[in-house]
């Protein structure tokens, strides 16, 4: 009998947060598993395994260990087939580990990114199979998808 795929659904604070949440519908069919950097945030996805990583600015690189570690040890225990995340910065380590351990994975750029695609975007195109603008013009100027907003 096939088990449930799993997926690790990724977010940073604030509205990255609220954007991941919107989302919760579409992950119907996933034994879904939330990571964000506040353990306050583990009663909202009541029901789901819910993991922390500390926050990391792009600013200071050497901050990006510890999360690349947290997110190393939480990538190989849940062996997701998807990964997703409305980011930022330090939500590209499960893009990166997803590539490299075959998971399917979606970086979904912040709608407060209206003009441009975010620093963290751009690189995340490189990396995720999938990179999506929530606004057309940034969509059509970046050479990603626009599937529409998270709001």
């Amino acid at each position: 009998m096939a088990r449930t795929p799993r997926l690790i659904a990724a977010a940073s604070g604030g509205g990255h947060w609220i954007q991941l949440l919107r989302l919760r519908d579409a992950f119907q069919g996933f034994d879904t598993a939330f990571v964000s950097m506040f353990d306050s945030y583990r009663p909202m996805v009541e029901g789901h395994r819910y993991y922390t990583v500390p926050d990391a600015s792009r600013f200071d690189l050497k901050g990006f260990l510890p999360v690349f570690w947290r997110a190393l040890k939480i990538v190989a225990r849940e062996r997701p087939r998807a990964i997703v995340t409305t980011g930022s910065a330090p939500m590209l380590s499960f893009i990166l580990l997803g590539r490299l351990t075959g998971a399917r994975t979606l970086w979904i750029d912040s709608i407060a990114n209206s003009e441009r695609m975010s620093s963290s975007g751009r690189l995340a195109r490189k990396l995720a199979h999938r990179t999506i603008s929530q606004w057309p013009e940034v969509a059509a100027a970046e050479g990603v998808d626009c599937w529409g907003s998270v709001l």
